[in-house]
């Protein structure tokens, strides 16, 4: 099974996505974690990354697409893919379906996890103070919000179109939100 978890930053999505590959063995394609390895590898490619996100910005697409598309074997192994960060756009959604057509799968659902903004604000405070991410500062995430409000969201009626959208309360405790992901996940 592939599933989309989707959801503006900090609301969960990383959380959540190693939560399922703990109870169901799938593999989590984080482009966050991902694109920060790429950084913290001191490629060429790593350093064009680095100034990319430290503004807040969105990652173009053929360096993302080339990222996911390299672990698409190893989900399939593992029987699914959990795709955290990806797609942020249409045309990225429209590549993975064709990644996936040529393989013989599909994203079967997308999970929106649905929170409220001061809480992504906390939130996002709360993992800047303990992780020390660099993205994190106030004003990269604002960023990032609007990115996600202005490039991602029209995502929804994509998904909703294909019958794949499921949204799910993001608040509340972890065990919660898991709870009523694996419940959206284990309805038709």
């Amino acid at each position: 099974m592939n599933i989309i978890l989707f959801g503006p930053p900090g609301c969960g999505k990383g959380t959540q996505a190693k939560k399922l590959v703990s109870d169901r063995g799938w593999v989590q394609l984080s482009t966050g974690d991902m694109l920060r390895a790429a950084i913290a590898s001191g490629s060429e490619l790593g350093n064009r990354v680095k100034a990319i996100v430290d503004g807040g910005n969105l990652v173009p697409d053929a360096i993302v697409i080339e990222l996911i598309e390299e672990r698409l074997p190893e989900a399939e192994s593992a029987g699914g893919a959990i795709f955290d960060g990806f797609p942020r756009t249409v045309a990225q959604a429209e590549a993975l379906d064709a990644a996936l057509e040529k393989r013989g799968t599909q994203v079967d659902a997308v999970v929106r996890l649905m929170v409220d903004e001061q809480e992504l604000v906390a939130r996002m405070e709360k993992r800047a103070a303990e992780e020390g991410r660099a993205d994190d500062n106030i004003d990269a995430f604002k960023v990032r919000l609007k990115a996600y409000q202005d490039q991602t969201a029209p995502l929804l009626p994509f998904y909703a179109a294909q019958g794949k959208l499921k949204e799910v309360e993001g608040m509340g405790s972890m065990e919660d939100v898991a709870a009523r992901i694996a419940a959206a996940l284990d309805t038709k």
